[in-house]
């Protein structure tokens, strides 16, 4: 094994082990469990629903999906040759995913210099803003989980121009997005560590 090659494969080890960030919560499909193991998410998500209007269970499902509750996760590497790493597929990052330019807009448009795309209630306040935008852009209510994944997802300029009609992939994760914040809003509403 050539000397670079080593190198990349060592830097890519050091890269994957994330340091400083907590694990996920367990127990991913109870909302009072995660509520309960991470009281600083719902005082993020608490302050996004007064802030922006989006309930909290449209904001954890979300999360779930971007990035299942993980502050660094980042999309996988795009391989050559099926071995030599060449970039991260996109640049999302963080429990949002949010893209690097969409974040910027975002800190520009609130003024919020210095969010953090793997702070909690960044990453929170961020989705409550994006998922504003979509309202105001295409309509879509804040409650209407499966549309602002779809919108999220695609981009409020994608989701007007129906990008994700032709991905019938793309419609069952939306919908599992929907089913996912359905039961997150059973739970919560019957959840002591939420009130």
């Amino acid at each position: 094994m050539s000397r670079t090659l080593r190198a990349m494969m060592l830097l890519l080890i050091l890269a994957s082990c994330g340091g400083g960030h907590e694990p996920p919560p367990k127990n991913m499909d109870d909302a009072c469990s995660i509520a309960k193991q991470r009281p600083k998410y719902v005082k993020a998500f608490k302050a996004t629903e007064r802030r922006w209007g989006v309930p909290m269970h449209v904001q954890m499902a979300t999360i779930y999906q971007e990035s299942r509750f993980r502050g660094n996760a980042r999309t996988p590497y795009n391989y050559v040759l099926g071995v030599i790493p060449m970039g991260r597929q996109s640049s999302a990052y963080g429990y949002s995913q949010a893209l690097d330019g969409t974040w910027d807009d975002y800190r520009a448009q609130t003024g919020r210099r210095s969010a953090k795309r793997d702070r909690i209630r960044d990453a929170t306040d961020f989705m409550g803003w994006y998922m504003n935008q979509s309202r105001k852009k295409n309509g879509i209510a804040l409650t209407d989980t499966r549309n602002q994944y779809l919108a999220y997802h695609e981009g409020q300029t994608g989701f007007s121009r129906g990008t994700y009609k032709n991905k019938s992939w793309l419609m069952r994760v939306a919908d599992q997005v929907q089913d996912r914040s359905n039961i997150y809003a059973a739970q919560l509403a019957n959840c002591k560590s939420v009130r």
